[in-house]
């Protein structure tokens, strides 16, 4: 099984969990030029994140610098012509729906049907407090969302639903996707977004599962669709190990996978072995220009041997 490749973009999140320390003089320019050689280089999707709002007691590990991630993609959208659009992943429990499916549709529809929909619960009490949304009830939220987006995101100019938190119909909406059906993913290991990704979903996103735990995971996503009697595929994700393609000359970290494009190409495919179909990367850099070079050298020497 051949295995699609996609990217969340540097200098947009900035959680010094993943980001390098030339992001942090980064901006829209080195994004352009990052998300033209990313589509250059034949990946699947490139991806944002969202949050609206970041509290003092998490700044320091999260940053606050987080770009919305519609008029991110839009602004990418408009330079790019081939790659995919993902949200990795809104917090949509934020926003109405019909807020949203405005903002998604509009994008949709500008960038000739790119979009990748990827949503999730959140974790930020403070985000949903200061919004007005019950932090508590954020996977209830969702759950309905996903199924009042889907109806927002539809081929419906007057789209209609009724839920316990939202209740919308006689309301029309247009442009409309230029997709027939706007793909959702869901992001989240939880076993509430398991299911959710089973049930709801086109695709899941996991958050950080190691390998070992991926076979079960996806065995229970399989499982979960199957007794309810969903014959539709699901695009089954993965986040990889920090990569670097090549033998680098600086401490990339422990767990970076590093090497031969053979010698990173038969580890990916371990994933794919497992039941994957897109693998998420990121590549170790001290600069736009080095990070421009690992995605040319992935897309040119590992990729076509992602099968």
């Amino acid at each position: 099984m051949s295995l699609d490749h996609g990217i969340q973009l540097p200098v947009q999140s900035q959680s010094t969990i993943y980001a390098e320390d030339w992001e942090a003089g980064a901006g829209a320019a080195d994004l352009v030029e990052i998300a033209r050689a990313v589509e250059r280089a034949g990946f699947a999707y490139l991806a944002v994140c969202d949050h609206v709002a970041i509290p003092h007691r998490l700044a320091g590990a999260m940053s606050t610098v987080w770009y919305d991630p519609v008029a991110t993609l839009a602004h990418l959208a408009a330079v790019t012509e081939r790659v995919r659009l993902l949200s990795h992943v809104a917090v949509v429990g934020l926003r109405h729906p019909l807020l949203s499916a405005k903002q998604y549709a509009t994008l949709d529809h500008l960038s000739g049907g790119r979009l990748i929909l990827g949503v999730g619960a959140g974790h930020v009490r403070e985000e949903f407090e200061v919004l007005g949304v019950d932090f508590g009830q954020r996977g209830a939220v969702l759950d309905e969302a996903v199924d009042a987006l889907r109806a927002a995101l539809g081929p419906d100019e007057f789209p209609s639903h009724h839920g316990k938190f939202y209740d919308f119909e006689g309301l029309g909406q247009r442009p409309r996707p230029a997709q027939e059906r706007v793909p959702v993913w869901v992001g989240g290991s939880s076993p509430a977004a398991v299911r959710r990704a089973a049930l709801k979903a086109d695709g899941w996103l996991p958050q950080g599962d190691p390998r070992d735990r991926l076979p079960a995971q996806i065995e229970r996503l399989r499982r979960l669709r199957e007794e309810a009697g969903i014959e539709a595929p699901v695009t089954v994700g993965a986040i990889t190990e920090p990569l670097y393609v090549g033998t680098p000359d600086w401490a990339v970290g422990r767990r970076t996978l590093s090497g031969t494009p053979e010698a990173l190409a038969e580890s990916l495919r371990a994933y794919g072995a497992m039941g994957v179909h897109q693998i998420q990367v990121r590549f170790r850099s001290r600069s736009r220009a080095e990070l421009i070079d690992q995605i040319e050298a992935f897309g040119a020497d590992v990729a076509p041997l992602l099968t």
